[in-house]
Order: structure tokens, then sequence, then C-alpha cells
């Protein structure tokens, strides 16, 4: 069995009309699920094509803002359950790519989260299992970034509702659930009602988080495991597997998050 943890401690589419309701109650009900499937096709429509992108200051601005989400100690420990997700997703869709068995994940009011697989105690899929979670956020931003440069926008979030209704699946912890539940809602929502500017700002948004959001995470891990504490974190347990020093790997997760986050910046800020 193997434990890895995450951390210690849309309005409406433009392109959409708006459709008529009727009279009756009945009717009503049935022009409000006509509006939503109808924008449900259409996105699904969209996310096939390219969309513009946004103009310059729109892009950088979601970079600011993303920015001081991460730097706002109050803020951040508050958003950091997001970067809990990719991190804990990471390590489940890893461990099932690898042939193991996913014993479930959970995410936890702390920010911290743990996976369990259960497979070989050792070899490339439990080392790649256990090393998946400090990347997924950077990795994940990266493809995000790499959608939204060539104008799918629409693409992006939908990929990102189709990770969280996967990652929901194997939540075991009830915070854990609503977690995930609200960040697939509030992504939904934003697909389905809010207008294109707003989209724009949310997907940007989301790509810069993930993005800066993967570097301070390991910057808080080497601080903790330079005063002593975290041996139980992906490091050390990378360190036992692979006999590869746990400060390596540290290293190692930094240069992923630093490279994405200056390759997403060149793509995205032209």
């Amino acid at each position: 069995m193997l434990w890895v943890g995450g951390f210690s401690a849309c309005a409406r589419l433009p392109w959409l009309n708006q459709a008529a309701s009727g009279n009756g109650r009945g009717d009503f009900r049935s022009g409000m699920g006509g509006v939503f499937w109808h924008r449900a096709d259409v996105m699904w429509h969209h996310a096939f094509t390219v969309q513009p992108v946004p103009p310059r200051w729109l892009i950088l601005g979601s970079g600011v803002f993303a920015l001081v989400i991460v730097a706002s100690p109050r803020v951040w420990a508050v958003a950091r359950t997001v970067v809990t997700i990719v991190h804990e997703g990471g390590h489940a869709l890893v461990a099932l790519a690898t042939g193991r068995r996913l014993g479930g994940v959970r995410i936890y009011r702390s920010t911290a989260g743990e996976t369990r697989s259960a497979g070989r105690a050792e070899g490339l899929g439990v080392a790649l299992t256990a090393g998946a979670g400090y990347v997924a956020p950077p990795l994940l931003g990266l493809g995000a970034a790499a959608l939204l440069a060539i104008g799918h926008l629409i693409a992006m979030l939908l990929l990102s509702l189709v990770l969280l209704a996967g990652l929901a699946v194997a939540v075991r912890n009830v915070y854990g659930m609503l977690a995930v539940l609200a960040a697939l809602v509030c992504v939904a929502a934003v697909c389905l009602y809010a207008p294109a500017t707003v989209q724009a700002g949310f997907g940007y948004v989301m790509t810069w988080f993930l993005l800066l959001g993967g570097v301070r995470p390991v910057i808080e891990l080497a601080r903790e495991r330079r005063w002593g504490g975290a041996r139980r974190s992906d490091a050390d347990q990378l360190a036992r597997l692979t006999r590869v020093p746990g400060g390596a790997w540290v290293m190692i997760f930094g240069l992923v998050a630093v490279a994405a986050l200056a390759v997403s910046a060149r793509w995205l800020v032209r």
C-alpha cells in the first residue's frame, strides 16, 4: 500500500440566444431545460473551434491577480485547497495509469491530502505515483497555457470539468467531496452562464494560479524539511524508493515548477 500526501499542515455565452419561456409552469421548466441543453450543446461545439485571444491587459491582470492570491498568507490558506486537489489528482491519475489499484483520495480542511494505492512496493510505477503530486499543478498549468495560447479556452475549461468529475469518484471523505464538487460547480457555471470576457478572465486566472501555486508548495516543503519536518513527504518517500536524496527530489520539483511557469509565461504573454 502506498500513501502519498498532498501537503503538510457562466451570465450567458455571447453566441447563445435566449430561449423563450412559456406561460405555464410546465412550459417554464421545459424552457429552462432547453436553455441549459442548448448552451451545453453550443459549448461542446465551441470546444473544437478557436476563440479569439483576449487583450494583453486581461492576460497580465489575471497573472497579477493570481500572484496576489498565492502571495497572500490569508487567501493562500484557503486557495491552497485547489492546489491540493490537483496534487492528489496527479497521484491518483498516475497510479491508475501505471496499473496500481487506487484506494481513494482524501482532502482535509487543513489543505493536507492523501492518496492511497495498492500494488508493488517498489519499481517504476510506485515511484512515478509518488513523484506525480508536486509536479501535477505546474504541468496542468502548462497544458492549460498551451491550450489558451492557441485559442482553445472552452476546451481547457471542459477538460477541467472532466478531470474534476473523475477525481470526485475517487474521493473518500466528506470535506474532500465538497471541495471537489464546489470546484466542479464553479467551472461549470462559468462555462454555461458567464460572458466571454468573464470566461477568459477565469481561465487565465486559473492557469496562472496553477503555475504560481505549483511553486509555493515546493518552497514550503523545502522549508519544512530544513526545519526537520515533513518526514512523510513525497520527496522522502521517493528517497526511500529510489535512493536519491529527498533534497534532490525537492530540487527536481522546483525545477519542473519554475520551468513550467517560464515556458507558460512566454506562451501567454506574446
